[in-house]
């Protein structure tokens, strides 16, 4: 099963990888692998690995501002579309 918002989100942080410095690409590439792989595993990410997710896409944003920002913005709205849809927290 395909879930949309995480599949948006590899996307965004993709495009925010070819915009990024060498460092932040490399990081940006890592995310954006991970959530190919949530896309389309038997059973998505949970809250807190979303939380930890995030936390690292705003600091690459912070660092990196600009186009890579406005990628990681995207990527960060897909998260939080897809958090909506998840039970607890």
């Amino acid at each position: 099963m395909t879930r949309d918002e995480l599949e948006n989100t590899a996307e965004s942080l993709a495009q925010a990888a070819d915009a990024a410095s060498d460092e932040a690409q490399d990081r940006l590439q890592n995310q954006a692998a991970k959530f190919e792989d949530y896309a389309t595993a038997d059973r998505g990410p949970d809250h807190g690995q979303l939380a930890r997710h995030e936390h690292i896409l705003h600091d690459i944003a912070d660092d990196e501002g600009g186009a890579v920002a406005d990628h990681v913005d995207d990527a960060l709205e897909s998260i939080t579309e897809f958090r909506s849809t998840l039970e607890g927290v």
